[in-house]
C-alpha cells in the first residue's frame, strides 16, 4: 500500500486540494464545488474555491452579501444557518487539512464512530488523527493524535475520511470499563458492523490496550455466539468458573418457528436465557420471550432466565442454582467453587 505521503497525496487529489489557481476570468466550476460541499455537509475551502476558479474578491462578495458564512479561517458555510455536530466536526477536518501542506486528516475514537453510526451521541470534543510525526495545532474543542500504522489506520474510500470500524470500536472500548467495552464490541457483532475475527486481528496489535486480556477472551466468546456483555459475564463466570456443562451457543429450535436460544444444554434439555442486551426491555418483549420460552417447552425443554445482577453481581449463587437444575435433570456433575474468595458453592465431600 502507499505510504502516507501518497495516500494524502491521492486524497487531496479528490476532494480539489493541489497548486492553488491564481485569480483568473474563467467561469468558475460551479458543479466541483457544489460536489465538494454535498460531501462535507454544505462546507468549502479557499482551496478548493480557487481551484473551481473562484477569485478571492468573489468569495468575499458572496461572504459580504451573507451568501456564504466564514466557520473558520477558510473554510465557509454554503447554506448559511445550517449547524450542527456535523458541521463543526467538518470545519475542524477542514481547517486542519487546509492548515498543513500536503496533511493526512481523519476522525477518530468517538467522532469516527458518530460518522459510522455506531453511537448516535455528539460527543463533546472532535477527535481528529494524523500520520505520526506530524505536528498540527489543534483548534479550539479539537483534539488531534498522531498515529503509526496510518494505512491500516485510515479507511481507504470512506469521506471524510475516518479510523476503520474494528479501530474505531477499540479505540472507544480502551476508554471504558471492561462491561461496556464488551457491550460495545459484541453489538457491532451481532448488528454485522464488523467480524469478531476482524475486531481479534485489530487487538493482537495492540499489546497495550487496556483490556487486552478479558478482550481477547471474552471477543472469543462472542465469535462462538455471545451477543452481549452479559451473555459473556455469564459464559465466563458462572459457567466456565464453576465447571458447569458447557452449552451450546444461539442453540436453534424449531417447535412450528424456528427460534434461537443464548444458551442449551441438551443433555438436561434446558436453555438458559441471558436478558442483558437490547431487546429485552418492554412488557412486548418481555411477552414474546414468555411466548418463546412455553413453545419450547412442548419439546421437553426447560427454559431459565438471568438478568444482569444474577451474572455480575452473584454469579456464584447463580451458579449454584444451574447447578441443582441441572443435576435435577440428569446431569451426573457436580458444580465446583471459582476462584472467588466468597464463592458460596460448597466443595465436593470426599468419599
Amino acid at each position: 500500500m502507499p505510504g502516507a505521503c501518497g495516500q494524502a497525496a491521492t486524497r487531496a487529489a479528490r476532494i480539489g486540494h493541489g497548486v492553488p489557481m491564481a485569480a483568473t476570468t474563467r467561469s468558475p466550476d460551479w458543479g466541483a464545488l457544489r460536489r465538494n460541499a454535498d460531501q462535507q455537509h454544505a462546507l468549502v475551502t479557499r482551496t478548493q474555491c480557487r481551484t473551481a476558479g473562484l477569485t478571492d474578491a468573489l468569495v468575499q462578495w458572496r461572504l459580504a452579501t451573507g451568501r456564504w458564512t466564514a466557520q473558520g479561517r477558510g473554510v465557509y458555510l454554503t447554506t448559511p444557518g445550517r449547524g450542527g455536530w456535523a458541521v463543526t466536526a467538518m470545519t475542524a477536518f477542514l481547517q486542519l487539512e487546509s492548515a498543513v501542506p500536503r496533511a493526512t486528516v481523519a476522525f477518530r475514537g468517538g467522532s469516527a464512530a458518530r460518522l459510522w453510526g455506531l453511537t448516535d451521541h455528539d460527543p463533546t470534543v472532535v477527535s481528529l488523527a494524523v500520520p505520526h510525526g506530524r505536528r498540527v495545532d489543534a483548534p479550539t474543542g479539537v483534539e488531534v493524535r498522531q498515529v503509526r500504522r496510518w494505512d491500516a489506520f485510515v479507511h481507504d474510500t470512506e469521506y471524510p475520511w475516518r479510523t476503520t470500524v474494528p479501530v474505531t470500536l477499540l479505540d472507544l472500548a480502551h476508554g471504558t470499563g471492561i462491561d461496556g467495552a464488551v457491550g460495545l464490541l459484541a453489538e457491532a457483532v451481532r448488528t454485522e458492523r464488523v467480524s469478531a475475527g476482524e475486531l481479534l486481528a485489530e487487538l493482537r496489535r495492540r499489546p497495550r490496550h487496556r483490556h487486552l486480556v478479558l478482550l481477547t477472551e471474552a471477543l472469543a466468546d462472542v465469535a462462538d455466539g455471545a451477543q452481549s456483555a452479559a451473555e459473556v459475564r455469564f459464559i465466563r463466570d458462572v459457567e466456565r468458573a464453576h465447571g458447569l456443562p458447557v452449552g451450546t451457543r444461539q442453540l436453534a429450535t424449531d417447535s412450528g418457528r424456528r427460534r434461537y436460544h443464548d444458551n442449551g444444554y441438551a443433555e438436561a434439555k434446558v436453555i438458559v436465557e441471558v436478558d442483558g442486551r437490547v431487546g429485552h426491555e418492554g412488557w412486548r418483549n418481555r411477552t414474546r420471550d414468555g411466548q418463546r420460552d412455553r413453545e419450547v417447552g412442548g419439546d421437553g425443554w426447560f427454559t431459565v432466565r438471568v438478568f444482569w445482577p444474577d451474572c455480575a453481581i452473584t454469579p456464584c449463587r447463580t451458579a449454584m442454582e444451574c447447578d441443582a437444575l441441572f443435576r435435577s435433570r440428569g446431569w451426573t456433575g457436580r458444580a465446583t467453587p471459582c476462584r472467588r474468595r466468597d464463592c458460596v458453592v460448597p466443595r465436593a465431600t470426599p468419599p
